[in-house]
């Protein structure tokens, strides 16, 4: 199981905030890898994607960065099929992986967030009023065939209703990291953290890391 430590940063979301300035304030938060493809026989395309993440005391931040073949966003309501686009993903459990929050974005910034446990008869989408309480910032660069993205997610503890967050220094909850593009022509499914199922399946929170709040 990869474990991995998430380091406090200052960042006062009064004033003008865009993505620039957000890739500056995580400029010293470490990049790590979205390295396991689990189903390379049935899906061999990995596309290059990493992640880095950080909290103030009222938001998570991450950022990921993808080169990938096909660029897709076609979806542009909150809580549809992001999935099939070309997607970030991270899941996240604060009660030891009882249940978890599925939370969605595909390079457009197009959002789902859901709630509950690993049985998805149990899962209960958010509205879409508290899924665009997260902010999302997208650049997209085409040169050629290099097809290249990156977004920051602005991810407030709000969003975390069913859970009491305020100060997470100190804790250590759940989860995992994850690119996929189920509709793209070369569908792929990778994570941060290894998943040992025999299809793709991202709902196993059993296979989330550690992640701790220095």
């Amino acid at each position: 199981m990869k474990k991995l430590t998430i380091s406090p940063i200052a960042f006062n979301q009064m004033g003008i905030v865009d993505y620039f300035k957000l890739s500056t304030l995580l400029e010293n938060a470490e990049w790590h890898s979205l390295e396991f493809n689990n189903w390379p026989e049935s899906y061999p395309y990995e596309p290059n994607a990493r992640f880095k993440i950080g909290y103030t005391n009222d938001a998570l931040i991450v950022q990921f960065d993808v080169d990938e073949e096909q660029l897709r966003g076609q979806y542009s309501e909150p809580n549809q099929n992001v999935w099939e686009d070309s997607c970030v993903e991270f899941f996240v459990s604060f009660d030891g992986r009882k249940n978890y929050y599925n939370i969605e974005f595909n390079l457009i910034g197009t959002g789902l967030i859901g709630y509950g446990s690993a049985d998805k008869t149990t899962r209960n989408r958010l509205e879409a009023v508290e899924i665009e309480r997260v902010r999302t910032f997208s650049m997209i660069e085409r040169d050629g065939n290099r097809k290249h993205w990156s977004m920051i997610e602005v991810i407030p503890f709000t969003v975390f209703k069913f859970d009491a967050l305020t100060d997470l220094k100190g804790k250590q909850v759940h989860g995992n990291f994850y690119k996929c593009g189920d509709h793209l022509k070369q569908p792929h499914f990778m994570s941060w953290n290894k998943i040992e199922n025999p299809t793709p399946n991202f709902h196993l929170p059993q296979y989330f890391g550690e992640l701790l709040f220095g």
